[in-house]
């Protein structure tokens, strides 16, 4: 993918500054050279930060204490792109993103804000690069390493961060942890172009082809499962009819299913199948036992009826009763008459005048009379008219009757079922002859549910001839025969790239082993990995080599998801000498090399220059080192864009004042 940076900018806290902008060469190997504590090992995170990584690795303090945002632009065969993001603060990273986009930005904006978020960066990149939507697992249960391929994950095949760039343990950027080296593994023969999106979009509907085959083979074996059970039940409820009379005579040869369904189905819609065995085929004590039941039914719902009755007459008289109690306990209480005459003496005189009053004492007594009469009258029983204790003893009467009639007719039952013995298999024979009809009507509504199983094994054959020519497929295409031819091409350009580096085995085969994520060589008595091989000096060699031939085979893909930069922090570090403590305000002396050391650093440089060249301006080299243009500069196809000394960085000291 034609993915390359042209520029680096800073917006710094301070308005009144202009962004800084650190410019890089598309298609050329481009050195940022500088002394240490200028900035240069920030390249790498600022890159990763500002396109869309997890989380931020930019340096604290000096650099993002200074910075409001950063940004990135790259070109892309559809045109520039910026991608920026706000400094985090007390965060591990942030969402808030600025995105824009053109066929040419010449001039960044003096102040950005989000318009975005990372995640639909992310999501951005992905389509740019073309990323399969599909995972690994096919549609299985998967684990987090089986997830579909992302653009954060080619990162490790562009960066070569200082602690990684001449690491013997570490190959790839960021798989010193677990979660990157795993899903690193995983999809390395997608990267590669073993896998291609439609090789994916194949295992896919493979998968999916070969479950619903599974579902539907079970459902013809239940089928067939049924099939057998069912021609036993219908042998089995074909003579069941015969004994009961619906079905006459026995064939001569044994019956298909659809003969038995056929017969059983016609004694299923068979009206008169219950004349057979109706009243007018028995003896007369059964026609008796018929009747004897009809008039027990009856007698019993008539003694019902009057139970009931009596019981709610009882009810009304017991009513009654209670009544006058309670009106002769009210008389008891009260006799106000008598009350009214113990009040009255005949010697009251007014309390205003003084005149006697006998004149009111008559119109008193005359009111103490009237009440007396009225409490008498209360206290006498009113009795319950004759008429309702005769309608009770008939009913009375009517229950004995009844009770005996009902008596003598479960006698006579009794009497007539134990004199004929046929009377009471025939009523058993009528009853499980409707028991049966019934039984056989919902089985064979049953059976017509489940259908005819030729459609289904229709749909089985064909999801077999499908599940065969996708397998033929996946088989022409061999995976592991395009992942080998895919590494044997990769290894064969480190082997051309390796003896024009600095290493104590230029001639000695590597190859890249992709489940360990490391290098290995091949010697005369044994093979040796990279953690095995001793010398910065090599180690820098192969991640190099490794490296830049991974890029060269990118190339030859008919389409690559992995961008075409790679930026490498102080590959020559391994020749200059390092001092363990610096004091504090103590510069730091600016490292010299020796003559053997500049030989070995022009070498490296040589080969980036060398394979960026070929590569006809599809692939960018980014180098950020200690050695001056001393050593590499007149290389072809390198070249130096600022040299970070004298006060130079990459972020301004004025920014600080």
């Amino acid at each position: 993918m034609f993915f390359q940076i042209k520029e680096l900018i800073l917006w710094p806290r301070n308005p009144g500054f202009a962004p800084r902008r650190v410019a890089f060469a598309p298609g050329k190997v481009t050195v940022i050279s500088g002394a240490s504590r200028t900035g240069k090992s920030a390249v790498i995170p600022i890159i990763d930060y500002c396109l869309a990584a997890r989380d931020c690795s930019i340096p604290v303090k000096t650099i993002r204490d200074a910075c409001s945002w950063f940004g990135v632009v790259v070109k892309t065969s559809t045109g520039e792109k910026l991608f920026a993001r706000r400094e985090p603060g007390a965060q591990r990273s942030t969402d808030e993103m600025f995105l824009t986009e053109a066929v040419e930005l010449s001039n960044p904006p003096a102040t950005v804000t989000k318009n975005t978020t990372a995640e639909n960066v992310r999501r951005t990149l992905d389509e740019l690069a073309g990323l399969s939507k599909l995972d690994f697992a096919a549609g299985e249960s998967q684990s987090g390493f089986d997830a579909r391929p992302s653009f954060r994950d080619l990162s490790a095949f562009v960066f070569q961060p200082q602690n990684v760039v001449a690491n013997p343990e570490v190959l790839f950027f960021k798989t010193d942890s677990y979660e990157h080296r795993e899903k690193l593994r995983r999809i390395f023969p997608y990267i590669l172009g073993a896998i291609t999106p439609a090789l994916l979009a194949k295992q896919h509907e493979l998968n999916r082809v070969r479950i619903e085959l599974r579902r539907k083979e079970n459902e013809i074996k239940k089928a067939e499962t049924v099939s057998a059970e069912w021609m036993g039940e219908l042998r089995a409820k074909l003579s069941q009819a015969r004994e009961l009379g619906l079905v006459q005579g026995t064939p001569e040869t044994e019956l298909s299913r659809d003969q038995m369904l056929s017969i059983l189905q016609e004694v299923v819609n068979r009206t008169d199948a219950a004349l057979a065995v109706s009243t007018t085929t028995i003896s007369d004590a059964v026609r008796e036992l018929n009747g004897l039941e009809n008039e027990e039914s009856k007698v019993s719902g008539e003694l019902t009826s009057l139970r009931r009755r009596l019981v709610e007459m009882n009810r009304i008289r017991e009513s009654a009763t209670n009544y006058h109690e309670a009106l002769r306990i009210q008389r008891d209480r009260l006799q106000i008459s008598d009350w009214l005459g113990q009040q009255h003496t005949g010697d009251e005189n007014c309390p205003v005048c003084g005149g006697h009053l006998e004149p009111i004492a008559q119109k008193l007594e005359q009111l103490r009379a009237s009440l007396k009469e009225l409490e008498e009258e209360a206290g006498d029983t009113i009795d319950i008219p004759a008429a309702f204790d005769r309608e009770m003893q008939r009913v009375q009467t009517d229950i004995n009757e009844a009770t005996e009639k009902l008596k003598a007719i479960q006698i006579r039952k009794k009497a007539l079922s134990q004199r004929s013995q046929e009377a009471s298999t025939r009523q058993y024979q009528a009853k499980k002859v409707e028991r049966f009809i019934g039984n056989l009507e919902n089985a064979l509504k049953l059976h017509e549910r489940l259908g005819e199983d030729a459609d289904l094994r229709t749909e089985v054959t064909h999801l077999r001839e499908q599940m065969q020519q996708l397998q033929d497929e996946l088989r022409r295409e061999n995976v592991e025969n395009r992942k080998r031819r895919a590494l044997l091409v990769v290894n064969n350009n480190a082997a051309r790239l390796i003896p024009e580096l600095d290493c104590e085995r230029p001639n000695d085969p590597v190859s890249l082993e992709i489940d360990d994520l490391t290098i290995k060589v091949t010697g005369t008595n044994r093979d040796d990995y990279l953690s095995e091989i001793g010398s910065g000096s090599n180690w820098l060699s192969y991640h190099l080599a490794m490296m830049l031939s991974l890029q060269q085979f990118f190339l030859t893909l008919d389409h690559s998801p992995v961008p075409s930069f790679l930026v490498m922090d102080q590959p020559s570090q391994v020749y200059f000498p390092r001092r363990l403590v610096v004091r504090e305000g103590e510069d730091e002396e600016e490292p010299r090399l020796r003559d053997e050391d500049s030989d070995a650093v022009y070498k490296a440089f040589k080969v980036m220059g060398d394979v960026v060249g070929a590569a006809k301006g599809r692939l960018q080299v980014i180098v950020l080192d200690h050695a001056s243009r001393e050593v590499w500069g007149g290389i072809p196809n390198v070249e130096a864009f600022e040299e970070w000394r004298n006060g130079v960085k990459l972020v301004p000291t004025e920014w600080f004042s």
